[in-house]
């Protein structure tokens, strides 16, 4: 037996890592048929035919679309403004923008905002949270605080912030977690993966493919001069590892349950990451000024630790995590 089960914007499984599933009907919610008994119960569930239809409402709906498609909007060639330097989009991470479970969700965002940052190590609004990702990820200027666009991403935060707990308990709020293997992850057999999983939406160069109008990606790039910079989460190993885990291959994957084994998630982050083979634009950027607020995966020194960059980058990081819990430390990743 089967029966539709509405899964918040899940709009036709969206397409290949980081993608961006630029042709959703912003109106409309779309389903997803799955087998009775399967775990895909309890997830929440978007409608967007209850957004109000007044100002506010407007303001929500233009934040969905600047989700959905930030490069037509505000991008290099953006018809209201040219605020970021490359043409992703807000969706290729947060999935159905920012409401798939599982990837980057941000339905909570509205209210953990605002929220230690140990990145900026400072205390940050989520306005400027969301210019933190517009200058890293897309390599672009802020937008102003006032701005038309930065009102209509806050609106659409908080509108789809009523739909889940006020203390973000929720099933699909956070990416699947790692379980950590006694080995590095490997850039070399992440090369193999990717070219069996990956290669044939990004490209064997990771450069992406445009959309029709070329306004923005239906595959996003993962590296060169239009892919995200380092200061970026998703060139950290472990947290890209646990997106993919929850995300990729598209068409393999199902919610909930992932395709790729742990140890499989990570050499395929190893491998995109891996500076010594693929380029990024401002290869220079550092971030976390305080070390007791670095992630245990972001590879540059120092560290508050004796443990080489490359095994901050790559692992093994079982070792990295038990010094620290042995020194009472809380490991960030």
């Amino acid at each position: 037996m089967k029966k539709t089960i509405l899964i918040g914007l899940f709009s036709a499984l969206s397409i290949a890592v980081f993608n961006s599933c630029t042709k959703t009907n912003s109106q409309t919610l779309a389903s997803n048929t799955i087998e009775e008994g399967e775990e895909d119960e309890g997830y929440i569930t978007i409608d967007t035919s209850q957004i109000p239809d007044d100002q506010f409402g407007e303001s929500v709906r233009y934040g969905r679309e600047l989700m959905m498609k930030t490069a037509y909007y505000i991008g290099p060639n953006g018809k209201k403004g040219q605020y970021l330097g490359n043409k992703m989009n807000c969706t290729n991470c947060h999935q159905d923008a920012g409401t798939k479970p599982h990837a980057f969700n941000l339905m909570s965002s509205h209210d953990n905002y605002p929220q230690y940052r140990g990145r900026e190590n400072k205390v940050l609004t989520l306005a400027e949270r969301v210019n933190n990702c517009i200058m890293r990820p897309h390599s672009g200027k802020p937008l102003p605080l006032d701005s038309k666009e930065m009102v209509a991403f806050l609106s659409y935060f908080k509108w789809i912030s009523k739909f889940v707990p006020k203390d973000g308990n929720f099933k699909g709020a956070k990416n699947l977690e790692i379980e950590f293997p006694d080995v590095a992850a490997s850039p070399e057999r992440g090369k193999v993966l990717f070219a069996e999983n990956c290669a044939r939406c990004h490209g064997n160069n990771g450069e992406g493919v445009y959309n029709a109008d070329k306004s923005g990606y239906t595959y996003p790039p993962l590296w060169g001069q239009y892919g995200y910079q380092p200061g970026s989460s998703m060139h950290r190993v472990i947290k890209q590892a646990q997106w993919l885990k929850s995300n990729m291959p598209y068409d393999k994957v199902q919610l909930g349950k992932p395709y790729l084994t742990d140890k499989e998630a990570l050499d395929i982050a190893a491998y995109v990451n891996d500076d010594s083979v693929h380029t990024r634009p401002n290869p220079k950027t550092l971030d976390y000024p305080d070390k007791m607020g670095k992630p245990i995966d972001y590879a540059h020194s120092p560290f508050n630790d004796n443990f080489t960059e490359e095994q901050h980058k790559y692992g093994p990081y079982k070792p990295i995590i038990a010094y620290w819990k042995k020194q009472g430390w809380k490991a960030v990743y």
